[in-house]
């Protein structure tokens, strides 16, 4: 499901220097834990995954960073950068980009993608630059 309706901001033009696309990626879950969900913003446009089954909020960000690169392969998108804010998911898929080694379904299955494909880029940004986690919250007002 895609979902235009996301809030401009400066950097979201979808291009970083050198022509890298930013693709935002964001998981969470109602209750923690309950039932997941996620959000991935390429080029301005959401991509929505409900009912992902149910798990914790680390389960659901690991189930976004693997839709984002998902998308990144099935676009063709030779330059593209992950964007997400959960820094233990980042921290970890970076160590696995890093020395190949994944342990666990999740890091497995993120391992499995990144190999499929060019060298991937992935970045902690702060929670209020994640476009993705904008879209999640829109689906939730309080």
């Amino acid at each position: 499901m895609a979902w235009r309706d996301v809030p401009r901001q400066q950097d979201e033009g979808a291009a970083m220097p050198g022509g890298r696309t930013k693709v935002y990626f964001d998981g969470g879950c109602r209750p923690n834990p309950g039932r997941m969900e996620a959000a991935v913003v390429v080029r301005g446009e959401v991509h929505l995954f409900s009912d992902m089954g149910q798990g914790g909020s680390l389960d659901a960000e690991w189930l976004a960073l693997i839709e984002a690169l998902s998308i990144v392969r099935a676009q063709g998108l030779d330059d593209a950068v992950l964007l997400g804010d959960a820094l233990a998911v980042v921290g970890k898929a970076q160590e696995v980009l890093a020395t190949g080694r994944a342990e666990g379904v999740h890091a497995t299955r993120f391992h499995a993608l990144a190999e499929a494909g060019p060298p991937v880029r992935l970045r902690w940004i702060r929670r209020g630059q994640n476009l993705a986690g904008i879209a999640l919250a829109r689906r939730h007002p309080r």
